[in-house]
């Protein structure tokens, strides 16, 4: 961790996001008057997500009328006289 005062992080600002980008530095913290002000931290990187389709394989199964409760969950939404629901 490295301490730098807020004139030496404005002057010094691409230089310090770049130690913190590399790795070089794990933070920075800035202070004002000897008195610490803000941390400046890596953003942790999003695992990659490039494949997403197919992410829950085998987790569970679709039964093969799935569609079979389709009237019964209308029913319950807009009530049981199936009048209100609207049209599929």
């Amino acid at each position: 961790m490295t301490t730098v005062n807020l004139f030496h992080a404005k002057t010094h600002l691409s230089k310090l996001v770049d130690q913190i980008a590399s790795g070089e530095e794990s933070e920075v913290v800035i202070s004002r008057n000897g008195k610490p002000v803000a941390r400046m931290v890596p953003i942790n990187q999003k695992k990659d997500i490039s494949r997403r389709i197919g992410i829950a394989e085998g987790e569970f199964t679709v039964p093969e009328n799935i569609d079979g409760a389709n009237e019964e969950v209308a029913n319950l939404f807009y009530g049981n006289s199936g009048n209100n629901a609207p049209a599929a």
